[in-house]
């Protein structure tokens, strides 16, 4: 019996990721709400199936009864392993994330328009948040000299959303979720539409501050840079594809959207994720 729950929850995860008509588009129009709350619904419910029902198995045991089934060791071991290995891949993202910030911390930390950052020392152009829940902000002296003051405030702007939202700490999470469910449809493009809506979101953000054409220009000028950390503990302004800048600049220069349209990008309400929790109704059945 356990093992066809084990099937059955992987069935479903699949088809949840796979029958879904993943929106592969970057049209400006289209609301920043919905895509942000679909997508993040349909890369989290998945794995929160799964991890309920591992956690379900582990609580009924391997040598008991279920209704009139019997239930085997195996499919407790499976899922023993499978909590056993996303938590290892938990512990190695993070100690890479905690290098990421020794290095971070590393620098010298100086004060620039009333903020304190880490001065990173190399000609590359680059503007990041590295960290978890406190991260840090990081800009290296190329950035400094290559941009005027006014382009530097935008920069700033765009970052302070990211500290504003939190984004270093929850796509590190994101980032966990997205490494032990590689083997699922779309992961990586539902990925990378996340990490779209989280660039537009501190675009949107820096708007409410500073001159969108002229954030707009200073992406350009950082735009042949490739983000110098990863993703999960790093929320770079340059931190994007060639693709990825199209839609950034399209929605700074499209008066279409208000900002307040743009901003409202909250997460899905968490009632549309009690039905992957129903593994562990199952445990009451358990004897």
């Amino acid at each position: 019996m356990h093992m066809l729950m084990i099937v059955v929850v992987i069935a479903i995860a699949w088809c949840v990721r796979s029958l879904e008509n993943i929106p592969q588009t970057t049209n400006h129009r289209i609301c920043w709400v919905s895509r942000w709350q679909r997508s993040l619904f349909l890369f989290l419910f998945p794995p929160l199936l799964l991890f309920s029902n591992a956690i379900a198995l582990l609580c009924m045991g391997s040598q008991d009864m279920m209704g009139t089934w019997h239930t085997g060791k195996f499919s407790y071991v499976f899922a023993l392993c499978y909590l056993l290995t996303s938590i290892l891949f938990g512990i190695y993202l993070a100690y890479k994330g905690w290098i990421s910030v020794q290095s971070a911390r590393n620098n010298p930390q100086i004060q620039l328009a009333d903020q304190k950052i880490r001065l990173l020392t190399t000609g590359a152009l680059f503007a990041g948040q590295i960290g978890f829940w406190q991260p840090e902000l990081v800009i290296s002296q190329g950035l400094i000299k290559s941009l005027s003051a006014e382009q530097l405030e935008t920069v700033l702007a765009h970052e302070q959303g990211h500290h504003y939202y939190r984004d270093t700490f929850w796509f590190f999470w994101l980032g966990w979720v997205r490494k032990f469910t590689a083997w699922l449809p779309n992961t990586n493009i539902l990925w990378q539409e996340l990490v779209d809506l989280r660039e537009l979101r501190a675009d949107a953000y820096a708007t409410s501050q500073v001159d969108p054409l002229l954030l707009a220009e200073s992406l350009l000028l950082v735009a042949s840079n490739p983000p110098v950390t990863s993703d999960m503990c790093c929320a770079a302004v340059n931190s994007y594809g060639v693709q990825r800048l199209e839609q950034r600049i399209e929605a700074l220069l499209s008066p279409q959207e208000t900002l307040e349209t743009k901003q409202k990008l909250h997460y899905p309400a968490w009632n549309q994720f009690l039905f992957a929790l129903l593994p562990l109704i199952i445990v009451f059945f358990h004897r």
